[in-house]
């Protein structure tokens, strides 16, 4: 469904300065993520302009609540034109067929719809402090496995489970991978990461890349090294 991408992480207090750092990026060569602190700051207009500028926008707003409020922020999303958002799979099957059936509603071009399944920031300690006592390989793809049935497009998980959620779903599934580190890289507050290359190699099919790109010395330069290390190695 969607070609191998690079997705810059757009973890910027303010719109200017996201605007400011998307100036020394080509869009050609990615595609870019807004999350929470950013779109809060930013709001719609945000969107519009970067999708002025050509970019491809996943809207990282991970939306949980019941499913006539998901179903409807899904619809306005796809009234800005974005490229990608997701869901919460822990919402439930109702909520995520919710969120499918009002992108499928949409006049608009349908953004591809993924679920998210256990952040990279958790390990096992930390889920088992909120009730979830699944290991987390079984875990992720068995919320990848019903996402599928929901009609969802693809799934947020870390590449360590990439290849077990290719297994439970199919090959044209969108697998997205945060965590994603070059070896010099620093982990920061990721706990479950993994290269470029095997994210690659375990089946994911876009990265997402936030601070080692948008932190860089000459961001292009890191982006064209992230690119040459998932999509031409």
């Amino acid at each position: 469904m969607t070609d191998r991408t690079v997705i810059v992480a757009l973890d910027f207090p303010k719109p200017e300065l996201a605007l400011q750092f998307a100036n020394k990026i080509t869009p050609e060569q990615c595609a870019v993520k807004v999350g929470f602190e950013l779109f809060v700051a930013g709001g719609p207009a945000l969107i519009e302009q970067l999708v002025g500028r050509g970019f491809r926008v996943f809207l990282d707003l991970k939306f949980h609540d019941i499913p006539n409020t998901v179903a409807k922020a899904c619809s306005a999303a796809s009234r800005l034109g974005v490229w990608m958002l997701n869901v919460h799979a822990s919402g439930g099957t109702e909520m995520m067929m919710a969120a499918r059936n009002a992108i499928d509603s949409a006049n608009e071009a349908k953004p591809i719809l993924l679920a998210v399944t256990v952040l990279t920031s958790l390990d096992k300690t930390a889920l088992k402090d909120i009730g979830l006592v699944k290991e987390i390989p079984d875990l992720v793809t068995d919320w990848a496995a019903l996402a599928k049935q929901c009609g969802l497009d693809g799934v947020v998980c870390s590449a360590q489970e990439a290849a077990l959620v290719q297994s439970r779903t199919a090959e044209d599934f969108v697998i997205v991978t945060p965590g994603i580190r070059l070896p010099s890289n620093t982990k920061d507050d990721q706990k479950r990461i993994v290269t470029p290359a095997d994210a690659r190699a375990a089946g994911a099919s876009c990265i997402v890349v936030g601070r080692p790109i948008t932190q860089a010395a000459d961001p292009q330069q890191a982006l064209t090294e992230f690119n040459n290390a998932f999509i031409c190695a």
